[in-house]
């Protein structure tokens, strides 16, 4: 995977960066395993805006990941390698040999043709998802459940990884991404490796274009609205407006911490 800039053939292709995955072997998704995806353009059950800046977007539909590996002490072999429009990894065809077929997120590593496996008995190794208490301490995993059969919650994102730092008692000790460190169950499974892709954050858009073809509006600035619109808006000339950012309905942002319960879960904050 590497990052490659267009030719500046035009103003609009003079910044634009892509990353280029040479190894993805299938174009067309899995007709089984793929289910329309209605947009909601940010907007509730009663049409009001819940999410602002929201709406428009490529059209695409959503391909079903398996997040809990359901076919769980059955071998899978890698078959394929496919774009996935609704995240920032590449995700991987499983054929299993009971007949059933699934995607999974891609880790780093993983080969066309390599066999996975989901069990209890499981090696640790790229690709493969067993419990937090069946992973040597110091391993790179992804895809980590918060609740049991819930389904991986944690490190779903490109190039991301949690590192399992120990274990006590019936809880194990992990450093997020976010350089959180927070404890979980033993009994939550979680797959081994980091993602792949992680070239990702570092790629140019280059265009306003292509932030509308992911779905997101123009964003306007406080600053530049009236008082009756923003807490911001309003003033002569460029006013600060005496406060701390917040939102349009008064809560801190840009930095401020949200949390309103300290949990006992995490160990060290991420700042």
């Amino acid at each position: 995977m590497a990052i490659v800039s267009r030719k500046p053939r035009n103003s609009s292709l003079r910044k634009q960066q892509f990353v280029v995955v040479r190894d993805l072997s299938k174009k067309d998704p899995e007709k089984r395993l793929t289910r329309p995806l209605n947009k909601k353009s940010g907007r509730n059950v009663y049409g009001g805006i819940t999410v602002r800046h929201r709406g428009g977007g490529a059209k695409r539909k959503y391909r079903i990941i398996d997040f809990k590996r359901l076919q769980r002490d059955v071998v899978g072999k890698i078959a394929a390698f496919e774009y996935d429009p609704n995240r920032n990894v590449p995700i991987a065809l499983v054929f299993y040999t009971n007949g059933v077929k699934g995607y999974i997120l891609r880790p780093d590593g993983l080969n066309v043709g390599d066999k996975v496996l989901a069990s209890v008995k499981a090696e640790a190794k790229i690709g493969n998802s067993l419990p937090l208490r069946s992973i040597p301490v110091g391993f790179f995993i992804h895809n980590v459940e918060l609740v049991p059969g819930q389904g991986g919650k944690f490190a779903r994102g490109a190039g991301c990884a949690v590192q399992l730092l120990g274990k006590e008692n019936e809880f194990a000790i992990l450093k997020m991404p976010s350089g959180e460190t927070r404890t979980v169950g033993l009994d939550n499974w979680a797959t081994i490796g980091s993602l792949s892709n992680a070239d990702y954050r570092n790629m140019s858009l280059g265009k306003a274009g292509r932030t509308r073809h992911k779905g997101f509006r123009p964003t306007v600035r406080g600053m530049a609205m009236n008082p009756v619109d923003h807490p911001h808006g309003g003033g002569e000339g460029r006013s600060k407006s005496g406060s701390h950012p917040v939102t349009p309905w008064g809560k801190s942002t840009k930095g401020a911490r949200t949390r309103k319960r300290k949990s006992s879960a995490i160990l060290k904050r991420r700042k």
